[in-house]
């Protein structure tokens, strides 16, 4: 049964009543922030990582080998020990001028449940390339005529491409801090610019600690997926304040936490709609896209999902700090300045 606001509009029974929940969200955020934080940190100062995130072959520079295995039906077992040992015990041909390569950090993946092996190498020239292909041949192979594949980035490139991958995300941040600015007072735009920290903050954590745990590597795409999630967070945050706006004007003499309830509300269906439409694709990506786009996908659905966790839990629960004494019976106190 629909009851009336003060104003005597008609007013829908409330499908969430977040402000009476909103010390869980902030406690179930801010839990997951901290552990996300705990991992950036680790891996920061991780000797062998000495980044918040583990960088790939494109941020660092190396080669990268991947070969195709030529199993038939089934593939025989292959440890990633046996290939390392290998590795450890190749002598390279050397190279004028330049310092022979150790390989002993060099990293080892099976892929495609061990039909496929990649190598994460040191910087290697053709002929070096070369030899740990032939040697790998007897304790991997054979593999599969002109399933070979050789990636080489230079130190100087995968630097120019991690300092322009930072550039870019900066740049992005602060267009959309513009933005929000203009488009709504100070409460809002410090809002949300704090959901798009938030999820952010724990996409990267989730892989520090997948770096930590699984020597996951990230790469140019990672930085799409940053950039992708932040759109995508700040789209679903001003959807919710623009709501928020609409029923403070509509009904003025409720108190702020009220209006937010209902505003979360009446977005409720749209986002959660949104949000599992947008993870269809998402998930199929991750089910069938082989894995050069897996990681990305998983980039973009955890984004998806934590993005929406803040846009209808965390921000609108946040914003009902700013009621104060009074705040139903004093118009001003609800009103929300916007830009138009």
């Amino acid at each position: 049964m629909a009851v009336s606001s003060p104003s005597g509009n008609p007013q829908r029974p409330l499908r969430l009543e977040l402000c009476r929940q909103r010390r869980r969200v902030w406690l179930i955020s801010g839990v997951v922030v901290v552990f996300s934080l705990l991992g950036l940190i680790l891996c920061w100062i991780n000797p062998t990582i000495g980044a918040p995130v583990r960088p790939g072959l494109d941020f660092t520079g190396g080669t990268q080998i991947q070969l195709e295995r030529n199993c038939g039906s089934t593939c025989q077992s292959l440890k990633t020990n046996s290939v390392s040992a290998v590795l450890d015990d190749l002598a390279l041909p050397e190279e004028q001028g330049s310092i022979t390569p150790n390989l002993s950090r060099a990293r080892v993946q099976l892929l495609d449940g061990g039909k496929s092996l990649a190598l994460r190498l040191p910087f290697l020239s053709a002929a070096q390339g070369q030899a740990v292909m032939e040697a790998m041949e007897p304790v991997a192979g054979p593999f599969q005529s002109g399933g070979q594949s050789v990636d080489t980035i230079g130190p100087s490139l995968g630097g120019q491409l991690l300092k322009s991958s930072l550039i870019s995300l900066i740049v992005a941040f602060t267009g959309i801090a513009i933005y929000i600015s203009f488009r709504y007072d100070r409460r809002y735009a410090f809002l949300a610019l704090v959901a798009l920290a938030h999820d952010v903050i724990i996409v990267c954590g989730v892989f520090a600690w997948l770096g930590l745990l699984r020597n996951l590597e990230v790469d140019s795409l990672f930085a799409v997926a940053l950039l992708t999630i932040a759109g995508y967070s700040v789209n679903d945050t001003v959807v919710v304040f623009d709501r928020i706006r609409e029923r403070s004007r509509e009904d003025v003499s409720l108190p702020l936490t009220e209006q937010v309830d209902r505003a979360v509300s009446a977005t409720l269906t749209r986002t959660l709609y949104t949000s599992g439409t947008t993870l269809l694709p998402l998930l199929a990506l991750i089910l069938f896209g082989g894995s050069t786009l897996y990681w990305f996908a998983v980039a973009l659905a955890l984004g998806v999902l934590v993005g929406s966790w803040s846009s209808i839990a965390l921000a609108p629960s946040l914003l009902s700090l700013w009621q104060g004494r009074g705040s139903g019976a004093n118009p001003k106190s609800a009103k929300v300045a916007a830009g138009g």
